[in-house]
């Protein structure tokens, strides 16, 4: 795919690898072919769900800061938006993501992580958002996703002091799902998922739709757009077979059209 990401596809699985040691630093080539393995991942049809995974050692410990002592105000408005859109691009796909997460999930890497469904955390992981340790805030997608996943005093804590918070304190707040050993986390990452793998894939699609597209609506808006999703479905061959199949008291087979 790239130099430092790639995907793999196994049985329905697409493995968005990221391959830059030590530690996975998100530099500005990174940030792209992450966009470009999201956007591979969403139209392959043979992609049912998708892992973003670091390795056994690390999944990211953050943007490359050697290229921001260099980078000017400038510089930055231009970059800014393209950073933040190539997280949203993991975001983004239309299909179950889950971060499978080893050693460091720090700063841009937590940020990644926060793009996904879910986190299966390693139970000696670290995960935060550093930044402001530097100055700064963080700028794809910390300081939005955060609140509303763990809510906005949390959220405030985790920023405003840049501290680390290891499995359990993860877990307890929200910010991680499941918890794993080290090196059960890709294979509990691929039992999270693996239930989807033959699921109704257009009612996915509209289900993780309806929710992350009404987080950003009032209820009335939400509630519209999760109704005209909901009619779409009754378009989709999955529907007719999901709804014969309990008539007829037996197991569905969906083939994602």
């Amino acid at each position: 795919m790239g130099d430092f990401v790639r995907l793999e596809t196994t049985d329905g699985i697409g493995t968005i690898r990221l391959e830059r040691p030590p530690m996975n630093a998100l530099n500005t080539q990174v940030q792209e072919e992450l966009r470009a393995a999201a956007q591979a991942a969403e139209q392959d049809p043979d992609v049912r769900a998708v892992i973003v995974y670091g390795g056994e050692k690390v999944f990211a410990a953050g943007a490359d800061i050697t290229e921001f002592t260099t980078t000017s105000y400038q510089d930055m408005t231009v970059r800014a938006a393209a950073l933040s859109s190539a997280f949203d691009a993991i975001a983004r796909i239309p299909k179950p993501v889950v971060a499978a997460i080893t050693g460091y999930a720090l700063g841009g890497g937590c940020e990644l992580a926060l793009a996904c469904d879910w986190r299966v955390v390693a139970d000696d992981a670290k995960l935060g958002q550093p930044e402001i340790k530097l100055g700064l805030i963080p700028g794809a997608g910390g300081t939005q996703r955060l609140a509303r996943l763990v809510g906005p005093a949390r959220a405030k804590d985790l920023i405003f002091s840049g501290r680390m918070v290891d499995a359990d304190e993860a877990l307890r707040i929200g910010l991680a799902d499941r918890v794993a050993p080290a090196a059960q986390v890709y294979e509990t990452a691929v039992e999270l998922v693996r239930p989807y793998l033959n699921g109704p894939a257009l009612a996915l699609r509209a289900a993780k739709l309806a929710v992350d597209g009404g987080l950003s609506m009032d209820l009335a808006a939400g509630l519209a757009w999760e109704s005209q999703l909901f009619a779409g479905l009754f378009a989709t061959d999955d529907r007719v077979e999901g709804t014969t199949a309990f008539v007829q008291k037996r197991k569905p087979k969906f083939t994602g059209r």
